[in-house]
C-alpha cells in the first residue's frame, strides 16, 4: 500500500516561523514536524512514500533525501502553481491501488490501520478519518450515520452552522478510481469539490472516527499546545532523548550546571549549556545548541536551534526562533515570537502576542507592544536629528501616528495644537491619523491643512498654542516613499531632547489619556495663512527698492504650493521670473539627488542665457534655498552661510553672529575685518533655530545665517532687498568671501563602538587645544578637523580646514583612518576576550 504525505503548506497563519521555512519543516520537539508524518507510516507499514511539494520545496528534499536514513522510499512530486489538496495529490503519479493521504504539517498518532481496516471491511470508494474536537469552527465538520456513511459536511462553519462535533482531519483512505474526479493540472480540492461530487453520484464516502491526539498546528497557540501535549505525555511519540529523571527528556551532549535549576516536564535538544543560576522551568523545550546563560528563566517556552538567553533574561511561553538572541535582562512574554537571527538588546521587552520577524533588531529598553514586521528595527527612540522619518506603511504606520498624537496631546490638553502637512496622499493619511490621537487624548487641533514649515512654526507663535506636528514628505535620497513627522513647541522651534524623550518613553509605556467621549477634543479648520507670512516679510523689507531694480530670477522647480505663494510675492516685488518646471506634479522623489544636480545645471544654464540677476532653487518645503549668481555658480554649504554671514556683519548690529560648529573658518576672516563677533553653535536644527529666533527678536537682525538656514522664501527676499539698497551683484558680495577650503568625509561605524570611538579620539587629543560644543574639535597648527557623530546613522562625519585643500584633505584621512583603526582594535579585543573550545 502506497501513502502520500501533501507537504506543500505554507503556514502563512504561522508566520513568522513559516517565513523562512515551509510549515513541515516548523520544529516541533527539535524535529522537522514533517518527520513525525513519515515516522507514523512507516509504524504502519507504509514505507512507499510520494511527498507532495509547493512552496520552498528544496529545504524539504535537502533534508529528507530518498527516505532512505528514515527508513522509507520518498518520491518527490513538484507543483508550478499551487493545485489545491486534491490537485497536488493528483500530480502524484503511479497510484494505482488503495492509498492513504496524510498532511505533513499536522501531529498525530492515530492507529493508520485500524483506518485501513475499517475502509476495507465497508469497501469504502474513499474513508475520511475524523476525530472529535471541543471548537470545531476551524475544521470541516462531518455528520456520519451508526455505519459510518457520511451525511452532510461543512467547512469552517460558524456556530449557527455547526451540526457535530466531529471534523475532517486531513487523512483520507483513497481507491485509484476517485482519481478519475480530479481534472489534471487544476485547482481541485477535496472538501470543496471531490467529496462533494461523491455524494451527488453516491459513491462510498465514509467517515471513520478514531481515538488519539490530532493536531493541525494552524496557528502559534496550537503550536505551543502541541508541544505542552507531547510533554505531558498525551501524544505517543517516539523521543530522540533519553530521560534524565522524571519528566526531563535530554538529548545528547547536554551540559547543565550544577548551580543551575530543572524543573520537568522538559525537552532539552543535543547540545545545550544551561548555565549557572538558570532555572528552565516546565513545559519548556530547547533547541539544540541553545545557550541559557547565568541566571536566566525560560518557562513554558520554546527555542529552536542555536537560540541564546542572556545574562538574567527571560523567556515566559514564548518562542525563540533559529539564532534568535535575548541579550541580558530582555525578555520575551507569552505567545510571543523572536524570528530567526533576529536580536532583542539589553533591558528590551516583548510584550504578551508580539512576533517580531527574521533578522530584526529590538534596540536596549524597548517595550515593543507591536508587531515588528517592516523595517529592520525598533529602537526606543523614535526621534533623528530633525524629527520622525520613517518609510509609509513599513516604519511609519497610521498605528503609530495615532499613538504619537495621543503623548503629544496627553503632554498637555489644555491648550491646541497646530496640524498641518503638504499635499501628497501618504502625508494627508499619516496627518489624519495624527489628528485622531490628538482628539482622543482631549486636545483641540486647529487644522492649518497644506503648508510649508516656515508658515506653520509663524503660525505657532502667531495662534500662542501649546505646539505643532507637521507632516511632509521627506527628501532622503534613494527613498521615495519617505515621510517625516516633525513637533514643534509653543515658540516654533524643534522640541528639545528631553521633550522627545518624555514622549518616546510615554510611547513604548502606551501612557496618555483617554478621557470619557464627552471630553475629547475637537477639530477646527484655519483660513490660509501664506498672506500672513509673507506680510511680515514684506514688512522688514522695502518692495519699492527691490522693484525698482528690476531683478530677473530664474527658478527651478516649485511645488505647487511654493509656485501658488511665490505668485503674489513676485507680483507685489514686480520680479520677473523665468521657470524650468517641465510640467513637474510633485510627487515624493521629485528632490532625489541625482534630479536635484540635473536641475542645478540646468538653472545655472538658465541664469547665463537669459542674462538673469540670480538663479534659485528651493527644497519642497520652502526652508533650504540653493543661490545661483549671475555668472551661475551655485551658492550653497559653507559659502551659503559665508554670504549671510557677510550680510549680518553688514548689517553691523550688536550680539555676535551664530554659525554651525562644522563651518569654514572663513566667517571668522569676515567678523575680524568687519569687527563682528563669531558663536558657534551646534549643528542642530533646535540650537539654530533658537540662536537665529534671538538674533531676530531681540537683536534685531534680520540677515541671520542660524534663522535663514531654514526658511528659503525669507532668505530670498532679504537677499534682493540687501541686493537692491546697495546696488550690489551676487558674484560682488561672493568677492568679499574668503576662499573656503573646508572637506567633508562620512565613515561607518557600528552604533555600539560610537561611544568608545569619541572617547579614545578624546584620550588621545588631550594635549591638543579642542572644542566639544558638538562632536570633538580639534585644533592643529596648519588647520582643524571636526569629528561628528551622525545622529541618525551609524557613522561618523570628519570635517577638515587647512591652509590648503591638500591639508584639509590630510586632516580629513588621517580622522578617517584613525576612525577605523579604533574600531579594528576594537574588534580584535573582543575577539581575543571569547572563550576558546565547546561546551
Amino acid at each position: 500500500m502506497k501513502a502520500v504525505i501533501m507537504a506543500g503548506g505554507e503556514g502563512s497563519r504561522l508566520r513568522p516561523l513559516t517565513c523562512d521555512r515551509p510549515k513541515p519543516m516548523v520544529p516541533v520537539m527539535n524535529r522537522p514536524l514533517m518527520e513525525y508524518s513519515v515516522e507514523l507510516l512507516k509504524e504502519h507499514g507504509l514505507r512507499d512514500i510520494k511527498v507532495t511539494l509547493q512552496y520552498q520545496p528544496e529545504q524539504i528534499m535537502e533534508h529528507f533525501g530518498d527516505g532512505h536514513k528514515f527508513g522509507v522510499e520518498l518520491h518527490y512530486f513538484i507543483e508550478d502553481h499551487p493545485l489545491g489538496t486534491a490537485g497536488s495529490v493528483k500530480n502524484a503519479s503511479g497510484l494505482d491501488e488503495t492509498f492513504i493521504v496524510i498532511s505533513g504539517d499536522a501531529l498525530t498518532d492515530f492507529n493508520l490501520s485500524q483506518a485501513v481496516e475499517f475502509h476495507r471491511l465497508k469497501g469504502a470508494a474513499a474513508t475520511l478519518v475524523l476525530t472529535a474536537v471541543n471548537n470545531p469552527l476551524e475544521y470541516g465538520v462531518v455528520l456520519i450515520d451508526n455505519q459510518g456513511k457520511i451525511k452532510r459536511f461543512l467547512e469552517k462553519p460558524g456556530w449557527s452552522e455547526v451540526f457535530s462535533d466531529t471534523v475532517n482531519t486531513g487523512i483520507y483512505i483513497l481507491e485509484p478510481e476517485v482519481l478519475d474526479l480530479i481534472a489534471p493540472e487544476k485547482v481541485v480540492d477535496f472538501s470543496k469539490n471531490v467529496f462533494p461530487e461523491m455524494l451527488k453520484r453516491n459513491m462510498p464516502l465514509l467517515g471513520c472516527v478514531l481515538d488519539g491526539f490530532w493536531c493541525d498546528i494552524g496557528d502559534l497557540r496550537e503550536y505551543c499546545r502541541a508541544h505542552r501535549r507531547v510533554l505531558q505525555g498525551k501524544v505517543k511519540l517516539k523521543l530522540n532523548a533519553a530521560q534524565l529523571e522524571q519528566g526531563i527528556w535530554a538529548e545528547k551532549g547536554v551540559t547543565v550546571s550544577p548551580l543551575a535549576r530543572l524543573a520537568g516536564p522538559i525537552y532539552l535538544g543535543r547540545g545545550c549549556s544551561i548555565e549557572a543560576g538558570a532555572r528552565v522551568m516546565e513545559e519548556t523545550v530547547l533547541g539544540s545548541y541553545t545557550l541559557v546563560g547565568e541566571r536566566a528563566t525560560v518557562k513554558r517556552g520554546i527555542t529552536w536551534e542555536r537560540a541564546c538567553l542572556g545574562t538574567g533574561s527571560a523567556l515566559r511561553g514564548g518562542v525563540l526562533c533559529t539564532a534568535a538572541r535575548l541579550a541580558p535582562r530582555a525578555a520575551v512574554f507569552e505567545e510571543s515570537v523572536v524570528g530567526d537571527h533576529s536580536m532583542v538588546q539589553e533591558g528590551a521587552v516583548i510584550k504578551p502576542g508580539v512576533k517580531v520577524w527574521p533578522a530584526k533588531s529590538v534596540e536596549s529598553g524597548v517595550i515593543l507592544q507591536d508587531s515588528l514586521i517592516w523595517g529592520d528595527k525598533i529602537s526606543r527612540t523614535i526621534f533623528g536629528q530633525d524629527g520622525i522619518r520613517g518609510e509609509v506603511n513599513r516604519s511609519l504606520t497610521p498605528e503609530m501616528a495615532s499613538r504619537l498624537g495621543a503623548v503629544y496631546g496627553s503632554l498637555d490638553s489644555q491648550q491646541a495644537v497646530l496640524v498641518s502637512s503638504d499635499r501628497q496622499p501618504p502625508s494627508l493619511m499619516i496627518k489624519q491619523a495624527l489628528v485622531s490621537g490628538l482628539l482622543s487624548a482631549g486636545a483641540a487641533v486647529l487644522d492649518a491643512g497644506e503648508l510649508i514649515s516656515p508658515i506653520a512654526r509663524q503660525a505657532i507663535c502667531l495662534l500662542k498654542v501649546q505646539g505643532g506636528v507637521h507632516v511632509s514628505a521627506s527628501e532622503e535620497r534613494g527613498n521615495n516613499h519617505n515621510l517625516r513627522i516633525r513637533f514643534w513647541d509653543q515658540a516654533g522651534l524643534p522640541l528639545t531632547r528631553s521633550q522627545e524623550r518624555k514622549i518616546e518613553q510615554l510611547y513604548f509605556r502606551e501612557d496618555f489619556n483617554r478621557p470619557p467621549g464627552g471630553e475629547v477634543g475637537e477639530a477646527l479648520r484655519l483660513p490660509d495663512l501664506a498672506q500672513l507670512y509673507l506680510q511680515e516679510i514684506l514688512g522688514n523689507v522695502s518692495a519699492d527698492k527691490i522693484a525698482r531694480a528690476g531683478f530677473r530670477i530664474a527658478s527651478g522647480y516649485l511645488s505647487p504650493y511654493l509656485q501658488r505663494l511665490l505668485a503674489s510675492l513676485w507680483q507685489s516685488l514686480r520680479c520677473t521670473i523665468i521657470s524650468i518646471n517641465h510640467g513637474e506634479t510633485g510627487r515624493p522623489g521629485s528632490y532625489r539627488q541625482s534630479r536635484l544636480q540635473i536641475r542645478s545645471k540646468e538653472v545655472a544654464r538658465l541664469v547665463r542665457y537669459n542674462n538673469a540677476s540670480l538663479g534659485v532653487i528651493f527644497d519642497r518645503e520652502g526652508e533650504q534655498l540653493l543661490l545661483f549668481d549671475e555668472t551661475g555658480r551655485a551658492i550653497d554649504g559653507d559659502l551659503y552661510t559665508a554670504l549671510w554671514s557677510l550680510l549680518a556683519f553688514r548689517e553691523k548690529q550688536k550680539g555676535p553672529v551664530a554659525i554651525p560648529i562644522n563651518v569654514s573658518q572663513a566667517v571668522e576672516k569676515l567678523a575680524q575685518r568687519y569687527r563682528g563677533r563669531v558663536l558657534r553653535a551646534k549643528a542642530t536644527p533646535r540650537s539654530l533655530m533658537e540662536l537665529g529666533q534671538r538674533e531676530q527678536q531681540d537683536q534685531r537682525r534680520i540677515c541671520s545665517p542660524a534663522a535663514l538656514s531654514f526658511d528659503g522664501v525669507a532668505a530670498l527676499v532679504y537677499l534682493l532687498d540687501f541686493m537692491a539698497a546697495h546696488d550690489l551683484t551676487l558674484s560682488g558680495l561672493l568677492k568679499e568671501i574668503p576662499a573656503i577650503k573646508i572637506l567633508e568625509r562620512e565613515t561607518a561605524c557600528p552604533w555600539a563602538k560610537k561611544g568608545r570611538v569619541m572617547r579614545r579620539l578624546v584620550q588621545e587629543s588631550s594635549r591638543q587645544k579642542t572644542e566639544m560644543i558638538d562632536g570633538l574639535k580639534i585644533y592643529h597648527p596648519e588647520g582643524w578637523a571636526l569629528i561628528l557623530p551622525d545622529p541618525d546613522r551609524p557613522s561618523y562625519h570628519v570635517y577638515g580646514e587647512g591652509y590648503s585643500e591638500e591639508i584639509s584633505a590630510s586632516l580629513t584621512d588621517f580622522y578617517i583612518n584613525r576612525i577605523n583603526a579604533l574600531q579594528r582594535e576594537a574588534l580584535e579585543r573582543e575577539h581575543s576576550a571569547k572563550p576558546t573550545g565547546k561546551r
